[in-house]
């Protein structure tokens, strides 16, 4: 692992709308979990978040939808959007997040100035029928062989905590190797009180075994970044994730959880004598 390491930020532009039955996802209109819903997040708010996250260091800025794929006004809106962050946030690489994309639709992602998609496996194609059953794990697989078919960055990972076993892990790493992502984000299970699973069981020192895994079955992958869930799976001793194998981070909130204050996770990489990255390479 590299001392520099990645930052990245997310923007959920579209929240809670959801009607898949992904047990592991508050933003599912299904579990009427207590959070922020809208349609869209007004430009000049996502446009401030960018501005910060740029400020703040970040190279990766993430627009977010929360509905199981995209569709003609979906896409417009991320594409619209994309062009408008440009203007104000010139130095961010765009990553989109909006689920299952066909070709057509991931060239016109393309098109819009964004260069990376992220679709994440979540976990095994074994295990996934126990968390969602609205579409199948093929469909994600298919979205990310998409992703590297029309030349976009592949940024797939998935989730742990979710009550898969270690075989269950291996196996999601394992289809992670065959689909060659550049980045892994790598995220533990945040529960809600609305959601049907159990706690995440993982302990601090079983979570970072589980970087140091992701980084030896991926060990072309550039950058293994540690997401959602981060704050709550480690507390005071997230600075361990770097010397597991972790060389990215997202900064700042996340989808529908609050992450910590920019400016902390910055004097942690200085404390820990880390340098951020400033380019973002492949």
């Amino acid at each position: 692992m590299g001392k520099k390491i990645f930052l990245c930020s997310i923007c959920n532009i579209n929240s809670g709308t959801c009607n898949e039955d992904c047990k592991f996802c508050s933003q599912s209109v299904r579990y009427k979990a207590d959070i922020e819903r809208y349609k869209q997040k007004p430009i000049e708010q996502i446009k401030q978040e960018a501005i910060a996250a740029e400020s703040n260091g970040a190279l990766g800025f993430c627009l977010v939808t929360a509905d199981k794929g995209l569709n003609d006004k979906t896409l417009e809106f991320v594409c619209s959007t994309a062009k408008e962050v440009q203007r104000v946030a010139p130095k961010l690489r765009l990553i989109a997040c909006n689920g299952t994309a066909s070709v057509e639709q991931l060239k016109e992602i393309k098109k819009a100035g964004i260069k990376a998609y992220n679709h994440n496996l979540e976990t095994s194609e074994a295990f996934y029928p126990q968390i969602c059953t609205t579409h199948p794990w093929s469909e994600r697989y298919e979205t990310c062989e998409n992703v590297n078919g029309v030349g976009l960055v592949l940024i797939s990972g998935g989730i742990f905590g979710l009550g898969e076993s270690q075989a269950d892990r291996e196996s999601m790493l394992a289809s992670l190797t065959r689909l060659k992502p550049t980045s892994v984000p790598i995220n533990f299970y945040h529960h809600n009180p609305a959601l049907q699973l159990n706690p995440n069981p993982l302990s601090i020192d079983e979570a970072l075994q589980l970087i140091k895994l992701t980084r030896q079955t991926l060990p072309d992958a550039q950058r293994i970044m540690v997401a959602g869930g981060r704050e709550l799976m480690f507390g005071k001793r997230q600075e361990e994730i770097f010397d597991y194998g972790a060389n990215a981070i997202v900064i700042g909130n996340y989808l529908t959880t609050t992450g910590r204050a920019m400016h902390k996770d910055l004097e942690m990489l200085h404390a820990l004598g880390l340098e951020r990255a400033t380019e973002v390479g492949a």
